[in-house]
């Protein structure tokens, strides 16, 4: 079963607003699943993630986490280095205690190393946060990231094979993959290749339990500059949906759109009436 989530909660949440109204409000619109985004920092709060599991396990609301922004994995300095072990580490933890079942992490850039270097960096730092799954996030899921420009370590095939190393999985996003490659990965043709590969890496069941990210997004010969609502956008949104009808895809697909529960309603409702 595919699942659609708004990322974030809705811009429809009355006020106070916060993610536990944003999962209800979620459930109001007939929304299945909800990212909660924690950019910019991880609130260390159990208490608070006690309350977010169980009123999202009474609204049958699958939970899913964008970790913050501020990592670098293949980052020169140590202190650095450590900081974002620390925030990926501190997201699984507050995930786990949420109930949600994966967080997405904008793995690490570059730096102008070699792609194979900077491999080598991610999957030391990863098998030390990997070190810690049993102890804080048994039941949550590692995601790696594509990413949308160059200059970040995320490609397809560097998320997959990293993933395939721990027995994770990645967060594949079609729209940065899009933004990356100037225009790509924008036909049913290469939808499936995504697939196929994917499944070469992780095998044939692995496709029943993806984490999805997509939306409408602009870009330059440099990659990503900002997510578009879809018909806004240059976004073969139609024919993916075909794609992952026609494939049964599982799991959870994020909806990344600025107009969060209006592109996602859009998704869900529009993969519904496919046959």
């Amino acid at each position: 079963m595919l699942r659609f989530a708004v990322a974030g909660s809705p811009l429809s949440t009355p006020s106070p607003g916060g993610t536990v109204e944003g999962i209800k409000q979620a459930s109001e619109l007939g929304i299945s699943a909800m990212e909660i985004e924690w950019v910019q920092r991880v609130p260390d709060a159990p208490k608070r993630m006690e309350e977010i599991k169980a009123v999202s396990k009474e609204l049958n609301i699958i939970l899913t986490v964008h970790a913050p922004y501020f990592v670098n994995l293949n980052a020169k300095e140590p202190e650095k280095l450590e900081a974002s072990k620390k925030r990926i580490l501190k997201a699984l933890e507050m995930a786990e205690l949420a109930g949600a079942i994966s967080v997405c992490v904008h793995p690490a850039f570059y730096l102008g190393m070699e792609p194979e270097i900077a491999f080598k960096n991610v999957q030391k730092a990863t098998a030390d946060i990997m070190k810690q799954k049993s102890k804080l996030f048994p039941s949550v899921n590692l995601a790696f990231e594509t990413m949308g420009k160059g200059t970040q370590f995320g490609s397809l095939e560097e998320v997959l094979k990293i993933s395939k190393e721990f027995a994770i999985y990645p967060c594949v996003d079609l729209a940065h993959l899009h933004a990356r490659t100037n225009g790509g990965y924008n036909s049913a043709s290469e939808f499936n290749e995504v697939f196929d590969v994917y499944e070469k890496f992780l095998g044939k069941k692995s496709l029943k339990s993806m984490h999805l990210h997509y939306s409408g997004i602009e870009y330059t010969a440099k990659g990503e500059r900002r997510h578009l609502v879809l018909n806004k956008s240059d976004a073969n949104w139609k024919d993916y949906l075909k794609v992952l009808k026609k494939r049964s895809i599982g799991g959870v697909l994020v909806c990344e759109s600025p107009n969060l529960e209006e592109d996602t309603i859009l998704l869900q409702n529009t993969f519904k009436r496919l046959k």
